[in-house]
């Protein structure tokens, strides 16, 4: 399919309800045998995305950028980094997905540059050249210290002195990653044009990182503190209330032009990322009507555990903002402890298979059609600032940021078996290998392409209105939610206990004016067993009810 086709399909709400596989560049393949992925070793392996029943795929940074945050901080928003590749590279990449019909999400890091990006380096030089506000400067207190008391992401405050200029400059995360000034017109169009760029290249669309964190409070108030029980260890600005730092309302107004660009493109969508205090309602603010962003996502789910009662209160809330919204969700990513270790390694389905019921768009990371855990590593393997700071409490993110294992090979097919990757493959990783899983019809990778494939072909479930079904209503650790489409309805349950206690459910007690129903085919789950009007679930199992 080609680009054309794509923009000329009628349906341009693809993405709502769609599967986005994400890949994380660096981890994915190894084309050019130096041990870190790059963009042709992804174009050599979009078949086995495409065989997912995936819709698009979500590129992480592949962008100039010295890594101090592994591609999160930008020296060059308009070209690749050599080590990924070229923007012909690229360009064959886009290519090849349009051919296998995925469309293409690249990510989008605005909050934030790299210190070594060429807006920065003018804007630190005086405070008179033409770039001098372009970032958030502000002179000290009169006792030296900085402006607040605003945190950052990876420890200590969020501001950094410069000699040259006599002021601190804004940084909610490392010292490299200096903000932009969001108040500055020129900054906005700056933005805008990159986009453009993209759009032009081909993609179709864009994931916004921290997408609340674009303006801060011109006044510079100091944040109040959190009380401590909602203090997060591992999260150094989860001991504030991040009220003047991020979120502030002049960020709507720049999402719709955000959106008024991309409706230029018929087909082109946006996610974007929710971080801070009070994720959901930010998320149902961010994608409320038809001027902002399509669809958004929280870590409220990617913190999941898999508990019926802790999901249903995450979903119910979500709820609770209404219908004008549309989340993204997924269980794991770049950031988080992947899937199969916090819902447990023999749940990994069952996770899929909840997260396939949901309302919403769906995200799924690589390696978690595999079944990955969460890779162990030693402190002299980390790459990752944020756990080499705070090491051995938070080990950081480089346990999910492993080698993807192609095959069973000592560096699991990523690359050269004479090499060495970025990461070390975790050695419980090969037997999950995508070479392993392809020869057993049984293996997780087939059951998902499975399931991603029963839901898409869905639209009760794809785009279908939810209604929760509240836990005093269910057996203890039974999730269920009903999709409705008409007078078309799937009952979805799922046992999330860990125990050994089956449970008994009546759909008939869950759902009014119920005539009868089957049972659909889901992949690696027995058809319940049925007695009468009732059905039984054992632990780890999930039914889905197509009701008439």
């Amino acid at each position: 399919m080609t680009l054309s086709q794509l923009r000329q399909d009628a349906r341009h709400d693809w993405w709502r309800g769609a599967t986005i596989y994400q890949i994380y560049p660096r981890s994915f393949m190894d084309a050019n045998g130096d041990g870190i992925g790059d963009l042709p070793g992804i174009t050599a392996r979009l078949e086995h995305v495409a065989s997912l029943n995936v819709d698009a795929i979500w590129l992480s940074p592949f962008f100039t950028s010295p890594m101090d945050d592994f591609g999160y901080d930008i020296a060059d928003y308009c070209d690749v980094d050599p080590m990924f590749g070229t923007l012909d590279d690229f360009r064959a990449l886009v290519d090849r997905a349009h051919e296998l019909g995925l469309r293409v999400i690249i990510d989008q890091v605005l909050s934030h540059s790299s210190d070594r990006h060429a807006w920065f380096q003018e804007s630190r030089q005086d405070r008179t050249n033409p770039k001098a506000d372009w970032y958030v400067w502000a002179d000290p207190r009169p006792d030296g210290t900085p402006p607040n008391n605003w945190m950052a992401a990876f420890g200590g405050p969020a501001w950094t002195f410069d000699a040259r200029r006599r002021q601190y400059y804004l940084h909610n995360f490392l010292p490299s990653q200096p903000d932009l000034n969001f108040h500055h017109p020129e900054v906005r169009e700056a933005h805008l044009d990159n986009l453009r760029f993209w759009l032009e290249l081909g993609v179709d669309g864009f994931r916004f990182d921290v997408v609340n964190y674009y303006f801060h409070d011109r006044a510079l108030t100091d944040n109040p503190p959190m009380p401590r029980e909602r203090v997060h260890p591992g999260n150094p600005q989860s001991y504030q209330f991040q009220r003047h730092n991020i979120e502030q309302p002049e960020n709507l107004a720049y999402l719709e032009r955000i959106r008024a660009l991309l409706d230029e493109y018929p087909g082109s969508t946006t996610v974007g990322e929710i971080a801070g205090n009070d994720q959901l309602p930010t998320m149902a603010a961010y994608t409320q009507g038809e001027s902002r962003l399509h669809m958004a996502y929280t870590f409220d789910l990617l913190d999941s555990t898999g508990d019926a009662t802790e999901l249903y209160g995450v979903l119910a809330r979500s709820s609770e903002l209404g219908e004008d919204t549309w989340p993204c969700w997924a269980l794991s990513n770049h950031d988080v402890v992947r899937s199969a270790t916090s819902w447990g390694e023999q749940r990994a389905l069952l996770a899929l298979t909840v997260l396939c019921s949901l309302r919403g768009s769906l995200c799924l990371y690589q390696g978690e059609e595999l079944g990955l855990p969460e890779a162990e590593l030693a402190f002299e393997d980390l790459q990752d600032p944020f756990g080499i700071n705070l090491w051995p409490e938070v080990k950081g993110r480089d346990g999910c940021r492993t080698p993807m294992v192609w095959d069973e090979s000592a560096n699991g097919g990523f690359c050269a078996e004479s090499g060495a990757p970025w990461l070390p493959v975790d050695a419980r990783h090969l037997p999950l290998a995508v070479t392993r899983q392809e020869a057993d019809p049984d293996s997780l990778l087939n059951r998902v392409r499975e399931l991603l494939k029963l839901r898409g072909a869905s639209e009760v479930l794809r785009q279908g209105d939810q209604q929760l079904i509240a836990p005093g209503e269910l057996p203890e650790d039974v999730f269920a939610v009903l999709r409705h489409d008409g007078d078309k309805r799937v009952l979805c349950l799922a046992h999330l206990g860990r125990g050994t206690a089956p449970a008994t459910i009546a759909p008939d007690a869950l759902v009014d004016g119920i005539a009868g129903w089957h049972s659909l085919a889901l992949p690696g789950m027995p058809v319940p067993e049925m007695a009468g009007r009732a059905l039984t679930l054992t632990p780890g199992r999930a039914a889905w009810l197509e009701l008439r």
